[in-house]
């Protein structure tokens, strides 16, 4: 756990680092939304299944600065409340569990970073912390395709996605947008069974919504350079 902690303070550092590099403009905002996760396939003897994590909540956090007219970088952290799961046929198994993600995002714009409305599509990268918490029991339904585990796992993750940003004011913005978090499959917290093969990608797709509040080393000038009311 504290290697795992220490791994996730380290890249933040690197990754803030990273976004206060030459910019003027900053943005710090936090949301929520809902995580929507992929299953993935089940081969074994016994025959198939799927596993993989439930739909849940989700909650975000970003700070964010613009480094030219039409791109700004970001640095987010996510947390996802996803229960594992296993299912066959009629049967079905769960494991409560969790996550949180720690990424860097460029976001490219459609318009100046200026402009009061603003669509945007984001990429970038950084790590997924998986979580399972539930009761480890000495018998599990469908434990001939895998085991829930109650530990850790921390996998390289990819994100992609895309919005939009709308100032409400000089310094507030609503935005609305979503995430696909891309991960190997976390085999250490859902186990295969001897015999059985497990699918190798997870996406996770986060719809959120945020709202964020910018400022510059010149609030006058920002208020200035804002276009007016339609």
């Amino acid at each position: 756990m504290r290697n795992h902690m220490k791994a996730l303070a380290l890249s933040a550092l690197l990754l803030a680092a990273a976004a206060h590099c030459a910019g003027q403009q900053w943005e710090f905002g936090a949301g929520g939304g809902a995580g929507f996760l992929s299953s993935v396939p089940v081969s074994s003897a016994s025959g198939s299944a799927t596993t993989g994590f439930q739909s849940g909540p989700s909650a975000s956090a970003f700070f964010g600065q613009d480094l030219y007219p039409h791109l700004s970088g970001e640095l987010h952290y996510a947390f996802m409340q996803s229960n594992l799961s296993l299912a066959s046929g009629g049967t079905s198994a769960t494991f409560a569990g969790n996550a949180h993600a720690l990424d860097y995002e460029l976001l490219v714009h459609t318009s100046r970073h200026r402009s009061r409305v603003q669509y945007f599509a984001a990429f970038g990268g950084g790590m997924k912390l998986f979580r399972g918490t539930g009761q480890e029991a000495a018998y599990q339904p469908l434990s001939q395709f895998g085991y829930f585990t109650k530990t850790q796992a921390i996998k390289p993750m990819a994100a992609v996605g895309g919005g939009i940003r709308f100032f409400l004011s000089p310094h507030v913005v609503l935005r609305t947008e979503f995430r696909d978090y891309i991960t190997p499959f976390p085999s250490q917290i859902i186990a295969p069974a001897p015999g059985a093969k497990f699918g190798s990608l997870l996406h996770d797709v986060v719809p959120m919504v945020e709202v964020s509040y910018v400022w510059s080393r010149n609030h006058e000038e920002s208020a200035a350079n804002m276009p007016p009311e339609p």
